[in-house]
Formats: C-alpha cells, structure tokens, sequence
C-alpha cells in the first residue's frame, strides 16, 4: 500500500508540476525550454502509473483522480499562495475517501 500511494503522489506531482510549466511556458509567455520540460515531466506523469500492481487501467486513474485533487489543492496554496478554504479541503476529503475505495477495498 505504501508503494501504490507514492506512486500516486508523484504522478500527482509530475501532472501538477509538468502541467505548471507548460502553464508558465504559454500564459505568462516564458522560455520554450520552460515548456518542453513540463512536456517531457507530463510524459513522466504517463509512465509513473503503469508501474502500479492494480491490473485495471480505470480503477487506478479513477483512484488517482482523487489524490490529483488534495494534490493540486496543496499546490495552489504553496505555490499559488492562494489558501484552500473548508470547502476545498471537505471535498478533498472526500475525494480521498473515495480514491480508497475505489483502489484499496478488497473485493
């Protein structure tokens, strides 16, 4: 389990962080280096979670989905400086709460 929520959070980190550098590269018209590294980090992102045990492709993105969410909330308020209100992190809760089921519940 330890392994599967490590590899869960850094494709978290490599979607978020390759997606942020793409961002810098097109809206705030930085160095095209800038967004051929997120490209190559999103193509790491595209990798990192073929290394999972689950052999269902939807149930680990679906599980990833949720972890993407406390991720990019983390994210926003480090980077951002823009502070997650209760709502934010009650539905990231809840996403987390539902990314277990979906990928740690036996069945």
């Amino acid at each position: 389990m330890l392994k599967s929520a490590i590899l869960f959070i850094l494709s978290g980190l490599a979607e978020i962080g390759g997606g942020y550098l793409v961002w810098l590269w097109l809206r705030e018209k930085r160095s095209i280096f800038i967004g051929i590294a997120g490209a190559i980090i999103l193509v790491l992102y595209g990798v990192i979670p073929t290394f999972q045990l689950y052999p269902q492709f939807g149930r680990v993105y679906a599980a990833y989905g949720g972890i993407f969410i406390v991720l990019s909330l983390f994210w926003g308020w480090i980077v951002d400086k823009k502070r997650p209100d209760r709502f934010d992190w009650i539905g990231g809760l809840v996403a987390l709460a539902g990314a277990a089921i979906i990928i740690w519940i036996p069945r």
